[in-house]
């Protein structure tokens, strides 16, 4: 396991993107009628979180400070 138990900034920002993903998939889960496109779009913004995790780890952004 890595030593920087994710206090970096790649890990940061993909978990902050996730976390907005949730919240929107949330909304349109809560409303009434179901609104299923703005769920879709949450889904969207979670998985867009993976991929900026990646690609900021690729720059280097994933790597331990000390």
């Amino acid at each position: 396991m890595a030593d920087n138990h994710g206090n970096t900034p790649a890990a940061w920002t993909a978990v902050l993107v996730s976390l907005v993903g949730f919240v929107v998939g949330a909304i349109g889960m809560s409303l009434s009628p179901l609104n299923w496109p703005l769920f879709w779009v949450g889904t969207a913004v979670v998985l867009a979180g993976g991929v900026v995790f990646l690609v900021m780890a690729k720059m280097g952004l994933h790597e331990s400070g000390h």
